[in-house]
């Protein structure tokens, strides 16, 4: 009882602590949906307020009224889409190689996975868009795709090591024994053991790409149409002023998906987590 006792005020200042950091996180993005709700006035106002008594629809009109903004948005999907399934192919098979076979500089190439995350994009865009207008993949998708595969295969491959190197070889020997061959022990056991691991990798990739701003505005120069929803946000962005409540709105819509991504693998993500945690 007296144990019991002590426990609880630090059970409550971490539910407290952790109610509070909640809030912190969350306030960003209520603004973000309230001011898109907000009729012009009460956006330019000096006396902001945590709500509004007349909520509008005009913002998301004028976002939805955009030329091109349904191009926009599946050329984001597009290559959102490529990215993930892409990074996660590979980013499976390199884990398998590194953890299951003994080569060569294995672990220099394991040393370089780690160096190439420790450095940042933005010294890296200069020569990739020289290396993009020397391929001629300037003002297409494939200029945005091709990056951020590079990008998130360091990381993806250092996490799926550790769920590829916790399957026991012992299954694996197994299931040769049994007659299975390397690649159906690769799909059919190892594969389904590691998804979690993929869909947690997935999950960051897919952000990272969904978002980037940084690749579309150097690579996508000239044919608007190869635009992705980011750029599409700097129609907002005027001399004279800001339309914060279209720029809200189309920040708003470009959250939904991201929001619904994180719905379809909440489950799998937090046992993926769970799981490279723990190894």
């Amino acid at each position: 009882m007296s144990q019991l006792r002590i426990r609880r005020p630090w059970r409550l200042a971490a539910e407290v602590s952790a109610l509070v950091i909640a809030v912190v996180v969350a306030f960003p993005l209520y603004w973000m949906v309230l001011s898109a709700f907000k009729p012009a006035g009460e956006i330019q106002s000096t006396e902001a307020r945590p709500w509004t008594l007349s909520p509008s629809l005009d913002s998301f009109r004028r976002v939805f009224e955009q030329q091109d903004f349904g191009r926009y948005f599946l050329n984001s999907l597009f290559v959102a889409s490529v990215v993930v399934l892409a990074s996660a192919l590979i980013a499976f098979l390199a884990a398998t190689a590194v953890t299951r076979f003994r080569f060569k500089f294995r672990t220099t190439l394991l040393i370089m996975f780690l160096v190439a995350q420790m450095v940042p994009i933005e010294a890296l865009t200069i020569p990739l868009f020289f290396l993009m207008r020397d391929t001629g993949q300037l003002n297409t998708l494939w200029s945005l795709i091709l990056p951020h595969i590079a990008f998130s295969l360091p990381f993806a491959i250092w996490m799926l090591r550790g769920f590829v190197k916790a399957v026991p070889e012992a299954l694996e020997e197994a299931a040769y024994i049994d007659g299975a061959s390397r690649t159906r022990f690769l799909w059919q056991i190892l594969f389904p053991l590691v998804f979690p691991g993929l869909v947690a990798t997935s999950v960051f990739s897919f952000i990272s790409t969904w978002n980037d701003f940084l690749f579309a505005k150097s690579f996508i120069i000239s044919d608007t149409s190869q635009s992705t929803l980011p750029m599409a946000l700097l129609v907002f962005f005027k001399p004279d002023e800001n339309d914060w409540g279209g720029i809200m709105a189309g920040s708003t819509v470009m959250t939904v998906p991201v929001l619904i991504f994180f719905v379809l693998v909440q489950r799998r993500l937090v046992s993926g987590l769970g799981g490279a945690v723990k190894d």
